[in-house]
């Protein structure tokens, strides 16, 4: 599921991001796609790539990890993000949905270390 009002841009010095056509209220969950789960062995692999920055760490021990289809893995990170995620591992799949309420044409974000709150650092410098 995923909503039509989603769409991709272009963003400078950040690259793509998911914005809104259409304002958005709080609480309302906007994605909800399925993933394909690897394991260890895959993430050391895929952390030699590009795709490193795109998968999220799996499982309750975080042991393996997933690379999410639809917009999940565009959505960018922010400490002060407008929306959340769910990782459901018996479905495999991931929910996204909002904190507060989103206005029309703007980014959508989540917190790349799991909480929309957290304010932990993350492994790159943001933007």
């Amino acid at each position: 599921m995923l909503k039509q009002y989603l769409y991709l841009k272009e963003i400078n010095e950040k690259g793509r991001g998911v914005f809104t056509k259409e304002k958005i209220e709080a609480n309302i969950v906007i994605e909800k796609s399925p993933v394909i789960v690897m394991g260890a062995e895959d993430r050391v692999l895929l952390d030699r790539t590009l795709l490193h920055d795109y998968i999220f760490e799996w499982g309750k021990d975080k042991d393996k990890c997933c690379m999410a289809l639809g917009l999940v893995s565009m959505y960018n990170h922010s400490y002060e993000s407008n929306c959340e995620y769910f990782m459901d591992f018996d479905e495999e799949s991931i929910q996204i949905k909002t904190v507060r309420p989103i206005n029309k044409g703007e980014e959508l974000t989540i917190n790349y270390n799991g909480n929309w709150n957290d304010d932990k650092k993350v492994w790159f410098e943001v933007q």
